[in-house]
This record gives C-alpha cells, sequence and structure tokens, in this order.
C-alpha cells in the first residue's frame, strides 16, 4: 500500500472519531457566509485575513487538499466557483453533503496532489490549500503544479508545517528527532507515527515551502505564523505553522 493511501485511510477514520478537519460547517454558518459574515482558516487558529480574498464573486477556486466541507462551502456563498481536489472519500463525502443541503454546484475530484493535477494550464483565480502538505513527502512538485494551474495574477493560499512538531517527544518537552522526519526512511520514526495512529507525515524545511514556491515562479506577498492550538508548544507561544499569500506573475 501507497503510504498516500494509507493517509486516506486514517483521515477518514479519524473524521468518524469526530476530527475537527472533518466536520462540515453548519447551515447556519452558511448563511452567514451569504450574508458576508464569514471565516476560514489555513492554519489552526488564526483566521485568514479577509484582504487576502478580494473580491470572490465568480472567481474559480480550486481547493487543494481542502475538503471537508468546511472552506469550499463559505466560498461558495460568497458566489465563487469551487472545485476541490481531496484524496479522502469521506472529506469528499461532507463537500457533497453540504453542497446538496445548500444547493449549489460545486466540482468535486478524488485525487492524489503528489501526482500531475488534472486541470489545464491557468485554469484557476486562487488555489486554496490548508495544512496537509506534511502527509506528502516531497512539495516542490506541488507548487510546480499550483503554478502552472493558475491564471496569471492568480493567488495561492498556502498552510504549511513549520517543521518544529516534528523534532519533540510526545509531551513536547524535549528534542528527540532528528530533520528531516521522514519515515518512508526511518524505521523508528515510522514506529512513532504508528503508536500515535498519526499516519505518514514528513517535516518540511522553509527552504522547501518558502523557497519551493519561489523556485515555481511564484511572488511571496504576505505571511503569518500559528501554533497547534493545544499542546505545551502552543502554551508556550511557540510558532508551528505558516499561511503565505503568493502570485502568479501577470
Amino acid at each position: 500500500m501507497e503510504y498516500q493511501d494509507i493517509n486516506a485511510q486514517t483521515i477518514d477514520r479519524w473524521i468518524r472519531e469526530g476530527w475537527e478537519w472533518g466536520k462540515p460547517i453548519s447551515h447556519e454558518i452558511y448563511e452567514k457566509a451569504e450574508r458576508g459574515e464569514w471565516d476560514v482558516y489555513l492554519t489552526p487558529t488564526k483566521t485568514v485575513p479577509h484582504e487576502w480574498f478580494g473580491e470572490l464573486k465568480g472567481k474559480k477556486i480550486l481547493g487543494l487538499a481542502s475538503g471537508g466541507g468546511q472552506q469550499m462551502p463559505v466560498f461558495s456563498a460568497l458566489g465563487a466557483v469551487c472545485t476541490v481536489l481531496d484524496y479522502s472519500p469521506l472529506q469528499l463525502e461532507s463537500e457533497r453533503l453540504v453542497a446538496e443541503r445548500e444547493g449549489y454546484d460545486i466540482r468535486i475530484i478524488r485525487g492524489d496532489m503528489t501526482k500531475p493535477l488534472p486541470f489545464e494550464d491557468g485554469e484557476f483565480d486562487m488555489i486554496f490549500h490548508p495544512v496537509a502538505n506534511c502527509y506528502v513527502e516531497e512539495v516542490r512538485p506541488i507548487w510546480k503544479e499550483c503554478f502552472r494551474v493558475l491564471k496569471r495574477g492568480g493567488y495561492l493560499l498556502s498552510g504549511t508545517d513549520h517543521y518544529v512538531n516534528y523534532i519533540v517527544d510526545g509531551e513536547e518537552k524535549q528534542i528527540v528527532n532528528k530533520l528531516p522526519f521522514n519515515p518512508l526512511k526511518n524505521p523508528e520514526q515510522r514506529k512513532l507515527l504508528e503508536e500515535d495512529d498519526a499516519g505518514i507525515q514528513f517535516s518540511h524545511s522553509l527552504e522547501e515551502q518558502i523557497g519551493g514556491q519561489l523556485e515555481a515562479g511564484f511572488t511571496l506577498l504576505a505571511l503569518y505564523e500559528d501554533t497547534n492550538g493545544e499542546g505545551r508548544l502552543h502554551e508556550m507561544n511557540i510558532p508551528t505553522f505558516l499561511a503565505m499569500l503568493s502570485r502568479k506573475p501577470e
């Protein structure tokens, strides 16, 4: 079994157990979004600044690894034309349920973002990509595909890991792992993940996350850091995630 399939099965199991990022928004939240009252997340605790989006009505948005019925319904309520690609069947099922409940159209695709994206060059105005590439071994090819499928002048909004989570122990008190954290190459690291039912996760350097976007051709416009939202690192206000607004040049 490929590690991508292990991760899809793991996330589906988390959803059945009540995972926070697998709970679709309510009808009341959708109605608020229609009235212009809304927020979405790229990282655990901080909402994305509204100025990162601009006018969404009529914009073609790709939710990349963004299933779950949390962000795409909001963008649809604001008038965007949405496509969501995810590898978790249950995350996609949540998208279907919300779309049917609220009566809007959305293109739903089960796809693996480690493979070439099934879209035309320049197809989208915006890509919304919450924290997900920690489940992928190589991120640079993803940034290149994002660049390809965006229109000139299009925007990439991405949430990424900060690698700090992968060096500490379960109680976040000691540094116990060396970097890079790659369970496909390090059996001890894989054992740690299996014991925690954490799927197959990977650390990524800022060279991969920020540098990879710059190498792909993006211009970095803004960023902010965020914490886990819980645990010792959060209590000590140590950032573990990064959100970025990037643009494909005209």
